[in-house]
């Protein structure tokens, strides 16, 4: 199974994710998308693009059939796989993933945080100042310590789940973040222009088995991005979460996405 990184993040996985995918069975492979950790940047790419990139790696690890999942933008590269690579994929399964920009009958900013908005506007009004501005903006992220960071993740997380912030869930987030940040800014930018631009594929292309979850308190992306997903693809298998959000979902539901995913091969 591969795992598909958010943003932010790398080629590295949770320790507690391993460990299920260990008595399982399961192979699990992260890799760093194009620009983060130690792969080359590649300017313009798509959400499809990344499809293309797991292509590549399934040939060269000589792997017929696999699986995929992802969090947040990683679960929205998920869908790409489930388009771009019928007959090899079996099944993919998205972890608050975002929806297209724009998306037909979706208030795309409804409830996403101001600051998000107002880089979105910046990025529009002056693409070439935003890109500068994000690059300073990685450079200080990276440049947070292990205590900044957790507290950074706890502000921006919803209450009900910072209790699952625990110390080997922090150190893992800033672990990733330092490890995909490496290489400086380029992954961050590319993925952030990749989501609001056409993402190279029509989702009636998908044919192969998906998964959908979200929690209902969600305070990155938020769930009506989830349900114009759900609405996009009608045989999917559905999970709104009551009470989890953007951190806790990833925490706490990839063993039951583990066991969806190897049902399929």
């Amino acid at each position: 199974m591969f795992v598909l990184h958010a943003t932010l993040g790398s080629k590295l996985i949770y320790s507690q994710h391993a460990a299920d995918a260990a008595r399982r069975g399961i192979r699990l492979i992260g890799h760093d998308r194009a620009g983060y950790g130690g792969s080359t940047a590649r300017p313009g790419r798509t959400i499809l693009d990344e499809a293309l990139d797991v292509r590549e790696l399934a040939d060269a690890l000589g792997l017929e059939q696999f699986a995929v999942w992802g969090n947040s933008t990683g679960g929205s590269l998920t869908l790409a796989c489930a388009s771009a690579l019928s007959g090899r994929v079996v099944a993919v399964a998205s972890l608050a993933g975002v929806a297209p920009y724009p998306a037909d009958g979706l208030d795309w900013f409804a409830g996403v945080d101001p600051a998000v908005v107002s880089d979105f506007q910046f990025y529009q009004r002056e693409p070439v100042a935003w890109r500068l501005k994000m690059a300073r903006d990685v450079k200080e992220t990276r440049g947070l310590t292990s205590s900044q960071y957790s507290e950074s993740l706890s502000s921006s997380s919803s209450g009900a789940e910072r209790a699952i912030l625990t110390p080997e869930l922090l150190a893992f987030a800033y672990g990733q973040m330092q490890d995909g940040l490496s290489g400086g800014p380029a992954g961050f930018i590319d993925d952030y222009i990749a989501g609001v631009t056409p993402w190279g594929f029509d989702f009636p292309t998908i044919r192969v088995p998906v998964q959908l979850w979200h929690g209902t308190d969600d305070p990155m992306v938020p769930l009506s991005h989830a349900r114009w997903l759900a609405a996009q693809l009608p045989g999917a298998d559905i999970h709104v979460e009551p009470g989890e959000g953007h951190i806790s979902l990833f925490a706490n539901k990839i063993p039951e996405v583990h066991a969806w995913l190897l049902s399929h091969f």
